[in-house]
């Protein structure tokens, strides 16, 4: 079938207004937050309802389109890239809190919900929606399903798999279903989580049931200023092996702190080469007696300035320049790559150690902002891209980061996902058979593998999806794409 009769079945379903089909509108759509990679799709939708998601995948599947969801465009893997003369179906406008319970405690959203917005919503019956990553304020739901995503207190509250109860999904068929439901507890497989983390290779949410959880009685955060990053890598050890379960154990280094001061004035102490944020919360009285057990552990740990916000206000300062680390990283370098690599918490302090000499081998700059608790590491690498030779020498510096958290018996993800980014890596991950048992899994759920194509999966991609030049992996002979 033709591409004009593929239009043609989209424009019976979308006015002019949500089917984007000109240059300057699909420019729009090219990228997301990884945006060394661009590539112009045939076409863009807006749906606004659940049966406008069902006819623009039907219309991919009848006409083997490839096709991306996308919500905010924040993924910083190239998880919603689009693909070459396929369909991004946006699903901003699929924005509604559907339901909210505080009884049951549940909100039922659309997809296209912020983050920030369920907790806002669920304020004023004293609840809140747990997972919480530094985008929150931009960041949908569907995409924090796609690719399960954490955020500074997922230590001890968990990701968003631990949140999301059930769903409503438009598989690559056109076919619409519900996984899972509004309970805890469930019966038979669970389909759901298997959703969650799917990064668009399954189909396209349409309608999440999420958990809702009490706003903790207190909270009490520490700030920990250390001169080195070891001394801080190893100060997160130290906090876990006294039994503390902490809501958020974050780390800071020397450049990220320098940015985020530049952009919200957070007042860090001068001079610190890291920082630790600690912060319990719960029951007044058993975070009390915590606090009190933290101090003495981080007094042991060689810091030497170490602060107790006295108000909400401070508090929230302290936050806001953690929460603002990535994007202020733009006030110091044009641009940069940021990995998201994890490593066992007990060998934190030597991954650190490692990536501080392997920036200095590169003469790259790494500034280091991560979630500590569960070793969670975000690199990120600056380089100005207008200079030659510039980005292949900065993902140079990302791939030997990687190898690191691979030999240190780590993982080449924690929340942003495999994408566009990290598929090279992922036969050092994972053994053949595991891989081809993803694949088989995948072309079951989608058998012509329509749903966010070439993602994910280290082959078989279509060439427009690579950006330009081999992976410096290749380059040295450590993996092959055949």
């Amino acid at each position: 079938m033709s591409a004009r009769s593929f239009l043609s079945d989209l424009a019976a379903v979308f006015p002019k207004t949500r089917l984007l089909t000109g240059r300057p509108q699909l420019t729009t759509y090219e990228s997301d937050a990884l945006t060394a990679y661009r590539t112009t799709p045939r076409a863009v939708v807006i749906p606004q309802t659940t049966a406008e998601v069902v006819a623009a995948v039907r219309a991919c599947h009848t006409h083997k389109v490839p096709f991306v969801a996308r919500g905010s465009g924040t993924s910083l893997s190239g998880g919603s890239l689009p693909v070459e003369d396929g369909l991004v179906i946006a699903l901003n406008r699929m924005n509604r809190i559907v339901r909210l319970d505080p009884s049951e405690r549940l909100a039922i959203v659309e997809p296209g919900v912020i983050n920030l917005a369920v907790t806002q919503a669920a304020a004023p019956h004293g609840l809140y929606y747990a997972p919480d990553p530094s985008s929150q304020q931009i960041c949908t739901i569907g995409g924090n399903v796609a690719f399960n995503s954490g955020g500074a207190h997922c230590l001890k509250y968990g990701m968003t798999s631990n949140h999301v109860l059930g769903m409503q999904v438009v598989l690559p068929d056109g076919e619409l279903v519900t996984l899972g439901g509004e309970s805890l507890e469930s019966v038979g497989p669970d389909w759901h989580g298997l959703f969650v983390g799917h990064e668009g290779l399954f189909g396209v949410a349409v309608e999440l049931t999420l958990r809702l959880l009490p706003r903790p009685e207190t909270f009490r955060t520490v700030l920990a200023a250390y001169r080195s990053m070891q001394q801080a890598g190893d100060a997160v050890s130290a906090v876990v092996a006294s039994g503390l379960l902490p809501g958020a154990m974050e780390i800071m280094d020397r450049l990220a702190l320098q940015a985020a001061e530049a952009a919200v004035h957070a007042n860090y102490p001068a001079g610190a080469a890291a920082v630790l944020i600690v912060e319990l919360d719960g029951e007044s009285q058993a975070v009390e007696a915590e606090f009190q057990q933290l101090r003495r552990v981080i007094e042991g740990t060689g810091a030497y300035e170490v602060r107790v916000p006295a108000t909400e206000a401070e508090r929230q300062a302290i936050w806001r320049g953690r929460k603002s680390a990535f994007s202020a990283v733009g006030r110091i370098s044009p641009d940069y790559i940021v990995q998201d690599g994890v490593v066992p918490r007990s060998k934190l302090g030597q991954a650190l150690a490692e990536i501080d000499a392997l920036s200095a081998k590169h003469g790259i700059r790494v500034a280091n902002v991560f979630h500590a608790g569960d070793g969670n590491l975000h690199p990120l690498i600056l380089y100005d891209g207008r200079l030659a030779g510039a980005y292949d020498r900065a993902e140079a510096l990302a791939a030997e980061i990687m190898q690191v958290c691979i030999r240190l018996g780590g993982s080449i993800t924690g929340e942003h996902g495999v994408g566009m980014e990290k598929r090279a890596y992922m036969p050092q991950l994972f053994s053949k058979a595991d891989l081809d048992l993803m694949w088989q899994l995948r072309c079951v759920v989608d058998d012509l593998q329509i749903a966010n194509r070439g993602k994910v999966f280290p082959g078989g991609e279509a060439p427009a999806l690579r950006h330009g030049g081999p992976h410096p992996l290749e380059r040295a002979g450590i993996i092959s794409r055949e």
